[in-house]
């Protein structure tokens, strides 16, 4: 299935930005509240589902000699015509 970027941004942001951000997202989830990306002219408003997938990804890219580039990620995934996933996976993720 081919992928359609609806919205993307990257810039720098200090450590306490990013935790505002992602406490924005973490209270619209908590509130059953859609989600609005917004940047200049270009947003997007997207709905999760009570029980979307999540998906936390920590990865390391570069040479296997050499410095690389560390990244985590958080990811939730749905189905556009569905109320979301359960897949019977249900051992506890621990973020420290």
């Amino acid at each position: 299935m081919p992928e359609e970027v609806l919205f993307e941004s990257e810039s720098r942001r200090t450590r306490a930005e990013i935790a505002a951000y992602l406490r924005t997202v973490a209270d619209s989830l908590e509130s059953g509240s859609a989600l609005t990306l917004k940047q200049g002219e270009r947003s997007v408003t997207m709905d999760p589902p009570a029980r979307p997938a999540f998906e936390v990804k920590a990865e390391r890219e570069g040479p296997a000699d050499g410095p690389g580039e560390l990244s985590v990620e958080f990811e939730l995934e749905w189905d556009e015509e569905s109320e979301g996933v359960d897949d019977g996976e249900n051992a506890e993720l621990e973020i420290e």
